[in-house]
């Protein structure tokens, strides 16, 4: 791997050209101070064609040409933002090209693709980081701030939800909807339940129950259309999670504890401002955040890592729990039972 000085800008390719890249992404590395897009690479050469001429990019490939990305010395990190499906093949290689990577949540479809990926990485020394940009949103950070310092006293219970409105009109990209590829609410938007909670109180549950349910049986073949699940901590914490695909936009966290409660409302969508609420030691309390660019801040702070070689956090271990998590929660729907979650 060429050597980085702090001064220089980390070069990266952008794998995967979907809304999610035009949307944020994309935007996201014309603020960069420490990254600079090389290269895009898609399956549509004309999309990374109008894209490359649109954000300022020098280079473009299709998927096939993936090695000639690889090749690229002025390439020193890959951005995957493809199905998470697909994820898999392309850290993989790019570990082994000695590239860092930093990779969309969910981090694969499955957990066992989720260790390949870790291993791969760990074995060619390269960074791997899971794109949770909750670690770089200013109002979660302060939810995390008040839990930690005991704001809350002990946690008792956690409240959280992220939904959104998959019309049969609308326009569903495909891959949200194969088991395959990684689609399914729980897996695009309950991530976020699953790993946020986690990091906010500090532990990994140890067992899960959960119901889903669909409606439109037609559309949902593959995945559920909504699902409800409970997580246990081993300081008894629990936590109720709901991820579906069938009501409109929203996202909550609300914290319980002995001393108060607080909540982040909208928690995960990132186009709205946030607001912080709660009630401690008998008074309430109330801030209202701006709309900040969380993608630019996990960019810059994944650059930051590169430079000064140190380990990401949210690492790529952490985007594998939450698929083994993920895992138990589909079984104990499945099997209607309780699961114990097993985190290697």
């Amino acid at each position: 791997m060429a050597m980085i000085t702090p001064f220089e800008r980390v070069g990266f390719a952008l794998v995967g050209l979907g809304d999610i890249s035009q949307t944020a992404i994309l935007p996201a590395f014309r603020r960069s101070k420490k990254a600079k897009l090389i290269d895009l690479v898609s399956g549509d050469n004309e999309k990374a064609e109008r894209l490359a001429k649109q954000f300022g990019v020098n280079s473009h490939h299709t998927y096939r040409d993936y090695a000639g990305v690889l090749n690229n010395p002025q390439v020193e990190a890959i951005f995957i933002a493809t199905p998470p499906g697909v994820r898999e093949q392309f850290t993989v290689r790019a570990a082994k090209a000695g590239k860092h990577v930093l990779c969309e949540k969910p981090l694969a479809a499955t957990a066992k693709q989720c260790q390949h990926m870790v291993s791969a990485c760990r074995s060619n020394h390269v960074l791997l980081m899971t794109a949770y940009r909750k670690y770089f949103d200013p109002a979660t950070l302060a939810l995390k701030d008040l839990i930690s310092k005991g704001g809350l006293g002990r946690i008792d219970v956690v409240h959280t939800l992220f939904t959104e409105f998959r019309s049969p009109n609308g326009q569903t990209p495909a891959w949200l909807l194969s088991r395959k590829l990684g689609g399914g609410p729980l897996r695009d938007d309950g991530v976020y339940c699953v790993n946020t909670c986690r990091w906010l109180i500090g532990e990994d549950p140890v067992e899960a129950t959960a119901s889903a349910w669909t409606f439109d049986r037609k559309r949902f073949k593959e995945v559920e259309e909504g699902i409800v699940f409970c997580l246990t901590f081993p300081s008894g914490v629990r936590l109720q999670g709901t991820a579906s695909f069938g009501a409109a936009l929203s996202s909550f966290v609300h914290v319980h504890g002995q001393k108060g409660w607080a909540a982040l409302a909208p928690a995960f969508a990132f186009e709205e401002e946030r607001r912080f609420f709660g009630k401690t030691s008998a008074q309430w309390f109330q801030r209202i955040f701006k709309r900040s660019d969380e993608f630019f801040l996990e960019i810059d702070e994944f650059a930051d890592c590169i430079q000064s070689e140190r380990e990401p956090e949210p690492s790529g271990e952490q985007g594998m729990r939450d698929l083994v998590i993920i895992e138990a929660i589909y079984s104990a729907a499945r099997e209607q039972r309780a699961v114990r979650i097993k985190i290697p």
